[in-house]
């Protein structure tokens, strides 16, 4: 990983803790990710800068298909809503992500989301190409671990060449940590998400790790990857990139703020404006 990225995902993860103001001549682009454990929205620059960001963590995104579209639209809405106040900006477009190898239903959902919660929808792009404008991958595999899917993009020569997507995520760990633990599936996310607890969690989660390797491992087999790039929230669990380099028998290593890579990314394919109209 590049000294650029890391410096550019330290300025996005400030950007989420203290939105600020955004003068009116600044060109600005929206991203949002819909993600099934977190909606993010961030704001950058013209140029990719990180300039405000928002979260909100909602259970309106299933596997990666969005199930309660009002929940999903509000969950945005409110986002927007936040960013506008800290930022002084109207926000009026973005671009959204979706799934690998999802269906044009789908696609066309994620898009009404946008439009229901007041934004344009730009392009709506797959999460790990969406990633990849952060990360500029040109040979290896972006893998984009979220709560419900594991999303993985082959590149080479910096282009896409295969995409695949399968249920399997953070969720999934959630609900192997609530069983062992005997606790709700609320009491779980807290525990899997506090890193002084994932190292005594690691053995009860690792089956669920390995099965999403062994999902990569499948993906990549073939294609000459020689580097895998994860990213999404799930990445930063501890172990999970050693574990995922045993089964694939590739270099594996987490970019950083992981969670925050494919909202910013994804603004890039939002049409830039002003406060005055489009730039």
């Amino acid at each position: 990983m590049s000294r650029d990225v890391a410096m550019t995902m330290q300025r996005a993860a400030r950007a989420l803790a203290r939105p600020g103001p955004i003068g009116d001549g600044t060109p600005i682009r929206v991203g949002v990710d819909l993600g099934t454990a977190f909606t993010v929205l961030v704001v950058t620059g013209e140029d990719g800068e990180p300039l405000a960001a928002a979260s909100r963590s909602a259970d309106v995104v299933r596997d990666g298909i969005v199930w309660d579209f009002a929940g999903a639209t509000a969950v945005v809405r409110e986002l927007k809503d936040t960013l506008e106040n800290a930022t002084g900006r109207q926000l009026g477009n973005g671009a959204v992500t979706v799934p690998p190898g999802t269906s044009p239903a789908d696609h066309r959902a994620h898009r009404y989301v946008l439009e229901g919660a007041g934004l344009d929808c730009d392009e709506v792009v797959d999460e790990p190409t969406a990633a990849n404008a952060v990360l500029g991958v040109t040979d290896g595999a972006v893998v984009d671990i979220g709560g419900g899917t594991t999303g993985v993009a082959i590149l080479h020569d910096g282009h896409v060449v295969t995409t695949l997507d399968e249920p399997s995520g953070g969720t999934h760990l959630s609900l192997v940590i609530a069983g062992a633990r005997k606790i709700s599936f609320a009491q779980a996310e807290k525990l899997k998400v506090d890193p002084a607890r994932q190292e005594e969690l690691l053995a009860v989660v690792r089956p669920t790790l390995e099965k999403i390797s062994t999902i990569v491992r499948d993906a990549i087999a073939g294609q000459g990857v020689e580097q895998i790039h994860l990213v999404g929230g799930t990445s930063a669990f501890t172990g999970l990139a050693g574990i995922m380099s045993a089964i694939t028998g590739v270099a594996t290593m987490v970019a950083p703020e992981p969670m925050l890579v494919t909202p910013l990314g994804v603004a890039s394919w939002a049409r830039p404006v002003t406060a005055k109209g489009a730039w």
